[in-house]
C-alpha cells in the first residue's frame, strides 16, 4: 500500500498509509494528517486518490504547497516526490513504482560514468564541508512567509545581502501602521546563512517569541513577529 511519511527537517514523525480516497491535511485537528505548526493552514491540502494513482491539491492555502521545490495548486504524486507543507515534509512512498527495484540490480562495469541524482549530489557535498573536504557547501536560499498582518507581498524571497524591513520607501518588506519605524530590523544572507538584526527601534522584534536585542542566525522554520506582522523564515531546497 502507498505511504505518506511525514517528517520534521530529518525526524521521521509518523508513517500514514493512503488507504482512503481522500486525505486531508492542515492545522486543525479534525485532519487526517494533521500538522500543528502556524504556516499550515487549517485546511491545507489534500491527496486524492483516481485509480490507481495518487494527485495532491493546494486548499488555497495561505503560503502554498511545494512538490520537490516547486509550488503547485494540484499535481499528480511520482514515487519519492517531498511535498513541503510549512516546515514539515510529506515523503511520498508508491507501492506500485519498481523501478528503484530494477535500477538497483543494474550492473556497471568500472569504465561506466555513473550519474549521481542531484539531491544526493547536494548530501554529499554538504557532509564534505561538514567533515573539512575541499568543496565548499552551497550557498542557501532563504524566504520570509507572511503568516499574519498586512505587507506588500505575502511571500519574499531574500537574494539580497541585505534585506530591509521596515515602513520607509526602499525597505523590501513593509511594515503598516502610524507609528512603525523606518527601519525595524535588517536580514543579512551570508556564506554561512541569515541573520536577523533589530535597528533598535520601535518596538523590539521577536524571534519564537523571543526579544532579540543583536543579531540572530535564523533557522529554518523561525517565527518572526515585527510590528503588525507575523512571518515564517524557511531554507528553499
Amino acid at each position: 500500500m502507498s505511504s505518506i511519511v511525514l517528517k520534521f527537517k530529518d525526524a521521521v514523525l509518523k508513517t500514514l498509509p493512503l488507504d482512503k480516497n481522500i486525505i486531508t491535511i492542515g492545522r486543525k485537528g479534525n485532519n487526517d494528517i494533521s500538522i500543528d505548526n502556524l504556516a499550515v493552514s487549517g485546511m491545507h491540502a489534500r491527496i486524492i486518490r483516481e485509480n490507481d494513482k495518487f494527485l495532491i491539491e493546494d486548499l488555497n492555502s495561505l503560503n502554498g504547497t511545494f512538490i520537490n521545490g516547486q509550488k503547485i495548486t494540484k499535481k499528480e504524486l511520482a514515487n519519492n516526490d517531498e511535498v513541503l507543507i510549512g516546515k514539515h515534509t510529506l515523503h511520498f512512498l508508491s507501492d506500485e513504482d519498481d523501478s528503484d527495484a530494477g535500477k538497483a540490480t543494474k550492473k556497471y562495469s568500472m569504465d561506466e560514468t555513473i550519474i549521481i541524482d542531484p539531491k544526493l549530489q547536494e548530501n554529499i557535498v554538504s557532509k564534505m564541508s561538514e567533515t573539512g573536504g575541499t568543496v565548499e557547501k552551497k550557498d542557501v536560499l532563504g524566504g520570509i512567509f507572511v503568516i499574519r498582518g498586512s505587507s506588500n507581498k505575502k511571500e519574499y524571497i531574500l537574494n539580497d545581502r541585505i534585506t530591509t524591513i521596515g515602513k520607509e520607501e526602499s525597505a523590501q518588506i513593509k511594515l503598516k501602521g502610524l507609528f512603525a519605524p523606518k527601519v525595524s530590523a535588517l536580514i543579512n544572507r551570508k556564506k554561512e546563512g541569515y541573520f536577523i538584526t533589530p535597528s533598535g527601534k520601535g518596538k523590539t522584534p521577536t524571534v519564537n517569541s523571543r526579544e532579540i536585542f543583536g543579531r540572530y542566525e535564523l533557522k529554518d522554520g523561525d517565527i518572526i513577529e515585527i510590528g503588525n506582522l507575523t512571518m515564517q523564515f524557511f531554507v528553499k531546497e
